[in-house]
């Protein structure tokens, strides 16, 4: 069935297109729910209410982005409103002292440090930095979708994803030669 037709069909409440659309994305929404979550019933039972979610507004999908993204973005929603209510509060910035950070261009990594141990090093990362450097590098968000996703100022964002890079950094410095040096 073609796409388009099957959301159609799970606008009208069909079970059978439901669980067509269901099946086509859950694997790959578990695994970013798994990102966020780290715990493998957590992250099913966000990805399980983010369907809930997704096709209780299903009306409110218009096709600007593709019906992955959309959902993508319910998902990512819906862990980080879980890990909120696990007092995972994201730090306030207050961007008066923080100003503006321009990007680097020139982030790289060391030959032979692998995307797995990026990802670990990400995990001992503060979450005020875990998660927009997370949304940044790894989703591949822009900052003006970060600082709707977070609800923060894209400021915040740029500062964060910057400072979130340069702790990353130090980790993987660490790593490649031990001494940090």
């Amino acid at each position: 069935m073609i796409q388009h037709k099957l959301i159609e069909a799970c606008k009208q409440n069909s079970r059978r297109a439901q669980l067509k659309l269901y099946n086509k994305y859950c694997d790959g929404m578990y695994y970013v729910a798994l990102r966020f979550m780290k715990d493998s019933m957590e992250a099913e039972d966000a990805m399980q209410e983010a369907f809930i979610k997704a096709f209780a507004k299903l009306h409110q999908f218009n096709g600007e982005v593709t019906f992955g993204a959309w959902l993508k973005k319910i998902v990512i929603n819906k862990c980080l409103d879980k890990l909120k209510a696990k007092k995972l509060e994201l730090v306030a910035i207050n961007e008066q002292v923080l100003g503006t950070v321009e990007e680097e261009n020139n982030w790289q990594v060391e030959d032979g440090i692998g995307l797995e141990e990026v990802k670990q090093k990400m995990e001992n990362l503060p979450e005020k930095y875990k998660y927009p450097l997370m949304l940044y590098l790894v989703e591949g968000y822009d900052h003006e979708e970060i600082s709707e996703i977070l609800n923060i100022t894209q400021v915040a964002s740029r500062t964060l994803v910057h400072r979130g890079k340069k702790k990353l950094q130090e980790e993987l410095k660490t790593l490649s030669n031990g001494t940090g040096y």
